[in-house]
């Protein structure tokens, strides 16, 4: 008896709802009037050449994946590349410390980062420093943030440029080896990340930076930097050191040979970092497209040049080509070529290779015996020499030929006087890290302490800081050494610590 009731009530809702969405449907044509075919064909095109689009606000499919891939390969660098490429230089009774320092740079700049890391480093704000407008990844999604690539996801950006915060940090712990405590490490790593890594990042690569030549036409400082040569490079190398100085040396440095330990890891790393990089120079063009292809040729010319000028310097004047020094040769190559990476041409490359293999050769050989500084893993000597010395070859090398972006702002002074420009962004990164190195070295020395005692060191900070061991010999079917083997290890040490670029 209800039924036609029903029916009726059914029929009148129906009507409604279909009002409702033609309403919706008009307000939003009128707001959003549909794409014509022409900007739907530009937008496509801007895709495949990673130009601006007009309409589309979405990721594209290719540059996202090469950019997530690209986040990876950094991560791999530090873990496990630089873990084992460090963990192999030191005596056996430190590599669990500086597999564990690795660790915990990528665990406690990660928190960092998402807490206002990001934020001060990319946000918009002053010349100097971002703002709060990312703090906490708030508004960093799947959209692109067209500040920093069209067609890459903000949250896939945002966790690249992580990777490169995480492993910043890390690369310092090579010069204080085996004599600064976790606790202390960990304290130090928080003030300089906030105190020079993200201003400095902020300088360098924001949108609105005192130093992003490329992107920022009212940048105080027109200087350039692809991939990473002031912001990782220097700003970790010379802050090695000075903090290595304000450290003091090893125990029984200058008296006995510390070997490295395991040079068979140091081999395995080193070819971790050199496949990671390409994540790190190539996807600095944030896109899969030509730049990139440029920063890998270059990548990979500069660095397989420098792994061979190195031990040849050695095969000449020591008459050994060692493993340590290709592996020392192939990391100054990358170091070398980062800041330049995505601006030069294969020819600059090479070149940059040449110097790459023999500058950060003779800081690692004969200027830390002449001022005789403990830089235990030579950071300072690859890093702090190499960076510096890539930021200056940019500035001579960078063409429009391998970067038409350079034409944007810069149109003025690439081949002329743009090197003048990065010595000043090259003065400015050198006071930042030692000054703040200085102050935040001082405090926690003043609240912490900075190194274990005496027994402790001497024991091992494997043992000391986590009451690990990273070999046990018994339980492994081999044996532990016995002090005749400890005294040839010392006698084999006396022959080659001529020819070691690390000791």
């Amino acid at each position: 008896m209800n039924t036609p009731r029903r029916s009726g009530s059914l029929v009148l809702a129906a009507l409604a709802a279909l009002s409702v969405l033609g309403r919706a449907t008009r307000a939003f044509a009128q707001a959003a009037p549909p794409v014509d075919l022409a900007t739907r064909v530009a937008d496509l095109e801007a895709y495949v050449t990673n130009g601006t689009p007009k309409a589309l606000v979405s990721p594209g499919p290719g540059h996202n994946a090469w950019m997530m891939t690209s986040s990876a390969l950094v991560l791999f660098m530090t873990l496990p590349g630089l873990a084992l490429f460090y963990g192999g230089l030191v005596r056996r009774k430190n590599v669990l410390s500086i597999m564990a320092q690795c660790l915990g740079c990528a665990g406690f700049v990660t928190i960092l980062w998402w807490l206002v890391g990001y934020s001060f480093a990319f946000a918009p704000g002053s010349p100097y420093l971002g703002g709060f407008k990312y703090a906490l990844l708030a508004g960093v999604g799947g959209a692109p943030n067209a500040d920093y690539g069209a067609w890459v996801s903000h949250s896939v950006y945002a966790m690249y440029q992580l990777m490169f915060a995480i492993i910043t940090p890390a690369l310092i712990v090579g010069a204080i080896a085996e004599r600064m405590k976790f606790s202390a490490i960990m304290a130090f790593l928080f003030a300089w990340m906030i105190l020079i890594y993200f201003p400095l990042a902020h300088m360098v690569w924001g949108v609105d930076g005192l130093m992003n030549g490329v992107w920022n036409p009212h940048a105080s400082i027109k200087a350039i930097d692809f991939a990473g040569g002031t912001v990782v490079h220097m700003s970790s190398g010379w802050s090695a050191l000075v903090l290595c100085i304000l450290l003091g040396k090893r125990e029984g440095h200058g008296k006995n040979v510390f070997l490295p330990h395991s040079l068979v890891l140091t081999m395995v790393g080193t070819g971790m970092l050199w496949v990671g990089w390409y994540g790190f120079n190539a996807g600095s063009a944030v896109a899969a497209d030509g730049i990139a292809a440029g920063a890998f040729m270059a990548t990979t010319l500069a660095t397989g040049v420098a792994s061979v000028t190195w031990p040849a310097i050695e095969w000449i004047t020591r008459r050994t080509p060692t493993v340590l020094g290709f592996c020392s040769g192939a990391v100054a190559g990358l170091v070398v070529v980062t800041p330049a990476s995505g601006f030069v041409t294969g020819s600059g490359a090479v070149l940059i290779g040449l110097l790459a293999g023999s500058v950060p050769y003779l800081a690692c050989t004969k200027l830390k015996a002449i001022f005789k500084y403990d830089d235990a893993l030579d950071t300072f000597g690859v890093h702090g020499v190499g960076g510096t010395m890539g930021a200056l070859i940019t500035g001579f090398l960078a063409t429009p030929e391998a970067n038409p972006n350079l034409n944007i702002n810069l149109a003025g002074i690439v081949g002329k006087s743009l090197w003048l420009e990065q010595l000043k962004a090259m003065g400015l990164t050198i006071t930042m890290a030692v000054v703040g190195t200085v102050v935040i070295a001082l405090s926690v020395k003043a609240l912490i302490g900075l190194r274990p005692d005496s027994d402790d060191e001497e024991d091992g900070l494997d043992q000391a800081d986590h009451g690990e061991a990273g070999y046990h010999f018994d339980e492994g079917g081999g044996h532990a050494p016995s002090r005749a083997e400890e005294a040839m290890d010392a006698i084999a040490g006396s022959a080659v610590a001529g020819r070691t670029a690390h000791e």
